[in-house]
């Protein structure tokens, strides 16, 4: 009979120290998380909301836009790679993910193989360090839930996506049907 594996609490340095493996390692409160290159739906959904996006902040410059990246920090035992997400000039200008701590947009594609992370574990984290907006978007299901910090419920909606950022003059709507339209 075999001894239990006691689970090890990571740190973000630990997850920072681990070496490139072609996976994404994140933790939340100390928990580990690995997540496998994620699937083409995935990666075609990052890729035009993260376009759309780039295109409304040409226009309304309060931040810039990241997909599939960052090192999002807010304390010792959290490290976060959010699929998009959007941060201020003054953070971004400092060129070291260390200081990137506001997130003004954090947007999770949903996977097949770890949906309760982002929709329990990292939502917490994005609602307790107060993101004024968190999307989580179901691919499959072509729906998005809006989170805010104070929400315990999700808005849901299948039609579009509203976001109209401090700072903006006009605000940032975004079509699900063009966000989903066939390849």
């Amino acid at each position: 009979m075999g001894m239990p594996v006691q689970p090890v609490y990571v740190t973000a340095e630990m997850v920072r120290a681990m070496p490139d493996d072609g996976m994404r390692h994140e933790t939340v409160y100390g928990e580990h998380q690995v997540s496998p290159t994620p699937r083409l739906l995935h990666q075609l959904v990052v890729h035009r909301l993260t376009h759309l996006i780039e295109r409304y902040l040409a226009a309304q410059p309060v931040g810039l836009v990241f997909g599939n990246g960052g090192d999002i920090s807010w304390g010792p035992d959290s490290l976060v790679v959010p699929d998009i997400l959007v941060a201020p000039h003054r953070e971004v200008r400092t060129l070291d993910w260390k200081n990137i701590r506001t997130l003004l947009l954090v947007v999770e594609v949903l996977s097949p193989s770890n949906p309760r992370w982002d929709r329990f574990t990292k939502r917490h984290l994005y609602q307790e360090v107060g993101v004024p907006l968190f999307w989580i978007i179901d691919a499959d299901r072509q729906s998005v839930e809006v989170w805010t910090p104070g929400a315990r419920f999700p808005a849901v909606t299948d039609t579009e996506l509203r976001w109209y950022p401090s700072g903006a003059t006009s605000e940032c709507i975004i079509s699900l049907q063009e966000l989903f339209r066939p390849v």
